[in-house]
C-alpha cells in the first residue's frame, strides 16, 4: 500500500492521499500511474503526472534503495557504434557505482508505449537515449517521476528544453569534403544517413557548405541518402557509380556506408584509392581495419556519452546551464583517398 508515501513539494511533504484528493482519483489510481500501468484514461494520468511533477515527486520505497539504474536507450543495438556508447556509458556508471539497462525502444523517432511503460516501473536514476525524439507526454511522464533525461544525437531538432549531446557535424562534413576538394577532386558525391535525423543532415549541410566556399556546384544527382549501415552505402555507391559521369570521390555519412561503398566498388571494378576516393564519419575501430585503411572524420561517440551520463546526473540536483553540448570532431586521413587520376 502507498498511502504512508509522501512528497516534499519544497514547503512540507504532501502525501499521495493528498495528490489523490487534488486529483479527484483515488490512491489505487495514484499508484497505478506511479508504476507505468496502461489501464488509466489518458487525461487523469496527465492530471495526476502534472501534480507530481509540481510537487517534485521524489519516491522513497525500498525499489529506491536498492542498485542505482541508468538506462540506456537505442532503436537498434546491431551496430558498431553502439560498443561506443556502451562503453562511455558504463565507464561513468561505474564511478557512481550504477548498473546499465540497455533497452530498444522499437522506433527511431520516440520509444513505444511497452518502453515508457517499463522504464517508470524500473525507475531508473535516468535515462540516456540514442537517435531519438521525445513527445510531449512521455517527457511530462518522466518529469513526474523525477526521471532526467538526455539524448545523443537526436533524431530531429530537439526542444530548447530537451537536454542532448552531439558532435560538430557540420563542421564534420566541410573537414571531410575540404579534404577531398585539396586532393584535387571536383565531382564529389555524398552518401549521407536518412533524411529525417539532425545529425545526417548537419553532414549533408557541411558537404554543401565545403562546396560552395570552393566556387563548386552541388549536383543533385550526387547526392544519396541511406540508413548509415553498410547496406545503405552499399546501395548508395552502386547508385553513383552507374551516373553516365560517376563521381571521382564519395563523402559516406558513416564508416559502416563508407564500407559498403568499398564493396560496392569493389565489385564494380573500381580501385579505391586509384579511381575513387572515399570518407567515411565515425571513425569506430573496424575503420583503420578496412582495405584499404579508412580516411574518416573522428566523432568521439565514448566521450559523447560520458558527457550524457555526467550531464543526466547533474539534472538530478540541478538545472543545467546549456541543455545542448556538441563535441569536436577532427579528420583522420588514411589510405583510402589519394588525388584523382588524370
Amino acid at each position: 500500500m502507498l498511502v504512508g508515501m509522501s512528497i516534499d513539494d519544497g514547503f512540507g511533504r504532501i502525501t499521495l492521499a493528498q495528490v489523490a484528493e487534488q486529483a479527484g482519483v483515488s490512491i489505487s489510481t495514484v499508484s497505478k500511474v506511479l508504476n507505468g500501468r496502461q489501464d488509466v484514461a489518458a487525461p487523469t494520468r496527465r492530471r495526476v503526472e502534472r501534480l507530481l511533477e509540481t510537487h517534485a515527486y521524489r519516491r522513497t520505497t525500498r525499489a529506491a534503495r536498492e542498485a542505482p539504474l541508468i538506462e540506456l536507450v537505442f532503436h537498434e543495438l546491431d551496430s558498431i557504434w553502439a560498443m561506443e556508447l556502451i562503453r562511455g556509458v558504463e565507464n561513468v556508471a561505474k564511478v557512481h557505482q550504477a548498473s546499465v539497462v540497455l533497452t530498444e525502444s522499437g522506433t527511431r523517432h520516440a520509444p513505444d508505449p511497452e518502453w515508457i511503460e517499463g522504464v517508470l516501473q524500473r525507475r531508473p536514476l535516468g535515462v540516456v537515449l540514442v537517435f531519438s525524439a521525445l513527445p510531449a507526454e512521455v517527457k511530462q511522464q518522466l518529469r513526474s517521476r523525477a526521471i532526467p533525461f538526455v539524448i545523443i544525437d537526436p533524431a530531429g531538432d530537439p526542444d530548447p528544453d530537451v537536454p542532448s549531446v552531439g558532435s560538430a557535424n557540420w563542421s564534420g562534413g566541410v573537414a571531410a569534403t575540404r579534404h577531398l576538394i585539396e586532393s584535387g577532386h571536383r565531382r564529389i558525391g555524398i552518401i549521407t544517413g536518412p533524411e529525417d535525423m539532425l545529425c545526417s543532415l548537419a553532414r549533408l549541410d557541411g558537404y554543401r557548405s565545403a562546396m560552395s566556399m570552393a566556387g563548386l556546384e552541388s549536383d543533385p544527382a550526387l547526392v544519396k541518402y541511406g540508413d548509415f549501415h553498410v547496406e545503405g552505402g552499399y546501395d548508395g555507391a552502386k547508385e553513383l557509380l552507374s551516373l553516365p559521369e560517376p563521381p571521382t570521390a564519395v563523402f559516406a555519412g558513416s564508416d559502416l556506408q563508407a564500407l559498403g561503398c568499398l564493396e560496392a566498388a569493389r565489385v564494380s571494378g573500381v580501385r579505391v584509392p586509384r579511381d575513387l576516393s572515399v570518407v567515411g564519419y565515425d571513425d569506430v575501430s573496424v575503420a583503420r581495419w578496412a582495405s584499404p585503411a579508412l580516411t574518416t572524420v573522428h566523432q568521439p561517440l565514448q566521450q559523447m556519452a560520458e558527457e550524457a551520463v555526467q550531464l543526466l546526473l547533474r539534472l538530478r540536483v540541478e538545472e543545467p546551464v546549456t541543455t545542448r553540448l556538441e563535441l569536436a570532431t577532427s579528420l583522420v586521413v588514411r589510405k583510402s583517398t589519394a588525388p584523382p587520376r588524370a
